[in-house]
């Protein structure tokens, strides 16, 4: 079964229809690339969805570990290279308040989010700089 559909609007602009919640996202090129910059570009997406699954795959591990997670909040920029035109580098920087970790619960949050299928599904010569500020 398909996990989405994606239709193409015009102007370089996608609309993508996950099929089990019907939840939509809206891509547009970027303005360095001939798009509007409008939203979110498929390469936005895939740093962004690194971020995102370390947080969720973190907040799994918690639960299984009884930790409590508190609030936590990741800024995510995106590295692209020009020639061939790809992501070279995600920096991701966690940010972790509201609550102290013992350094084994550090260690475990953090080897879950290293470990998260995102992670482990980028090509290896996409650069992952991962900062955890506790």
């Amino acid at each position: 079964m398909s996990t989405s559909t994606v239709k193409y609007l015009g102007s370089l602009r996608t609309e993508a229809i996950h099929l089990k919640s019907k939840e939509r996202i809206i891509t547009d090129a970027p303005t360095d690339n001939h798009g509007r910059g409008e939203a979110f570009s498929p390469t936005d997406l895939v740093a962004t969805a690194l971020a995102s699954c370390m947080v969720s795959i973190m907040g799994i591990q918690a639960n299984t570990s009884n930790i409590k997670l508190g609030d936590i909040n990741a800024d995510v920029t995106k590295i692209m290279s020009a020639n061939p035109r790809k992501i070279s580098e995600i920096v991701v920087v966690i940010n972790f308040t509201n609550h102290h970790y013992s350094e084994k619960e550090k260690t475990i949050l953090m080897n879950a989010a290293k470990t998260c299928p995102v992670a482990l599904s980028l090509n290896p010569d996409i650069k992952q700089t991962i900062t955890f500020n506790f």
